[in-house]
């Protein structure tokens, strides 16, 4: 008898149980019909309970900046909630100029993005706010205003881009596949660490050697930023598993390699100061922040220093290759600009072989002695002062930077509420991002043509170069931020692609995939792979 009441009881218990979970199960599925239903009308990326916008990121990871371009184009702001913060997506340049300029004290890196980015770039110039940012600018600005670093820097810039034309003459010869994107990343990462850092590190060597620190820096990058949507990269961190393992690896590479260009450059100060009393030897950025770092009151430690070094890396390497990339692909899917800019660049060749009086060498492509020594005369006619006349590449650069600008999306924090000019709430301690991607292909901010590639769209009706508002083209940022490095980005870019276009032209491999990867710089996915020919003359 006991048994069968004891039955019964747990019978009873049990069907209760199953009851509440029942009831729990309704209630959960109501509450997402009931969340998705709200959000019929609602124009942005669906969201679901506690995960918010996560899995539709998740699924558009690939392909994010067109993700974010195709809901932009419905909307110029569009919030995207997350689990642990918001992120808001602006597009309008009112709303651009209100975060970057009048507003700017408002919108720090903020403590979201440096912690995400710390492990690679520290507390250096693009990942730093308030007073520690101010100093390291101020003194940036000052290395970069000096015509020493100006005049080294064109001298810099042509010897790689002539090492560059090197390779692919050798390639042209047996019709070589060769990645461009490769080449370009090789040239630019040995062009800052010579201009930037006096140090001379040769991946651009005829037999391309492998380059550790490239590779951990790139694996770095993409690993960073992964993180901003996945919601379990601490979780990795804190068990050292899949991909946050990787980065410690990587991390790893970095840093003895940083650290071993820090010490050289001390040292080589060090024994300059031994034997000559003015202690100068070079004028890069990195002795300058040494010699500051001699003074106990700046605290500029080893690791400061560290900093230092990577976010000049990433600014003059990764950022300008991935441009010249976007801008050979350009070329090639673009041929008739590739050609009017070939012949605007023999007018300027016979222009300035006219103005310096000197006779041009005859040559036959199919002459390597001949062709080599045009190009070598070619690049000494490419001076600071004779490339601020190539107006027309420069608006083809622009044109690329426009589309395929070199950081798609920078994100920012929002110290305290806030209103955007179109009347969008902002609460303290999410993120709002404007997206150079989707700007520049926004009809109503370019036109109907804003997915075309037009460089003639730069030239006012007297035919001169017109910049526009730094607030819809937003490649260099704006604001107190604003690139210190643009003109020395323009400056290698006109000088390597001057050269190029002038001498080669470039064919795509068929059916090579050209896709973006996602990471802080837009490079791309697959790289670019091509084959080169020489141009006549």
């Amino acid at each position: 008898m006991e048994d069968l009441e004891f039955l019964s009881i747990f019978s009873s218990s049990n069907g209760f149980k199953m009851g509440m979970i029942s009831v729990l199960i309704s209630m959960a599925v109501s509450s997402v019909f009931l969340h998705r239903w709200r959000q019929r009308n609602v124009k942005g990326p669906k969201t679901w309970p506690f995960v918010g916008a996560a899995i539709e990121q998740l699924m558009n990871y690939d392909r994010m900046h067109d993700w974010l371009a195709n809901l932009l184009s419905e909307s110029k702001t569009v919030k995207v909630p997350m689990p642990f913060t918001t992120y808001t997506y602006i597009a309008d340049p009112a709303n651009v100029e209100h975060v970057l300029k009048t507003n700017f004290n408002n919108y720090p890196k903020g403590e979201v993005y440096h912690s995400y980015m710390e492990v690679l770039l520290g507390d250096g110039i693009f990942n730093s706010d308030g007073e520690m940012w101010r100093k390291q600018r101020k003194t940036s600005s000052f290395e970069f205003a000096s015509k020493n670093l100006r005049d080294f820097s064109t001298i810099v810039f042509r010897e790689y881009a002539m090492k560059l034309s090197s390779i692919l003459c050798q390639a042209s010869v047996g019709n070589k596949e060769i990645d461009m994107q490769e080449l370009l990343m090789r040239m630019t990462l040995d062009s800052i660490c010579k201009v930037g850092f006096g140090v001379e590190i040769g991946t651009l060597a005829p037999d391309l050697p492998d380059n550790h620190f490239a590779q951990a820096f790139d694996t770095a990058n993409i690993i960073v930023t992964l993180r901003f949507i996945d919601p379990l990269w601490r979780i990795k961190r804190f068990l050292k598993v899949g991909s946050e393992a990787l980065l410690d690896q990587s991390i790893k590479v970095i840093n003895d390699f940083t650290y071993s260009m820090i010490h050289k450059r001390k040292a080589e100060i060090q024994e300059a100061k031994t034997s000559n009393k003015n202690g100068k030897i070079k004028h890069d950025i990195l002795s300058r922040f040494v010699e500051l770092s001699e003074n106990p009151d700046n605290n500029l430690t080893d690791k400061s220093l560290r900093d230092v070094v990577l976010n000049f890396v990433i600014a003059g390497r990764d950022t300008t290759a991935t441009t010249l990339s976007w801008f050979v692909y350009m070329m090639i899917v673009n041929p008739h600009v590739a050609d009017k800019l070939y012949h605007y660049l023999k007018d300027f060749e016979e222009d300035q072989a006219k103005e310096e009086k000197i006779s041009l060498v005859p040559y036959d492509p199919e002459d390597p002695k001949s062709f080599a020594e045009r190009l070598a005369q070619f690049a000494s006619l490419l001076t600071y002062d004779s490339l601020s006349k190539l107006s027309y590449l420069h608006a083809a650069i622009t044109e690329t930077l426009r589309l395929y600008p070199a950081v798609p999306q920078d994100p920012k924090g929002i110290a305290k509420d806030d209103v955007l000019p179109d009347g969008t709430k902002l609460r303290a301690g999410g993120m709002v991002t404007y997206v150079p991607y989707s700007m520049g292909r926004m009809v109503y901010n370019w036109g109907s043509d804003a997915a075309s590639f037009n460089p003639d769209r730069w030239f006012n009706q007297e035919g001169l170069f017109q910049n526009a508002s730094p607030f819809k083209f937003t490649a260099f940022q704006a604001g107190p931020r604003i690139c210190l490095g643009k003109d020395s980005a323009y400056l290698q870019m006109k000088m390597t692609l001057a050269i190029l276009c002038r001498f080669f032209n470039f064919h795509l491999i068929p059916n090579h995939p050209v896709k973006y990867r996602m990471m802080t710089i837009l490079s791309m996915q697959h790289g670019l792979k091509l084959t080169v020919t020489k141009r006549s003359g």
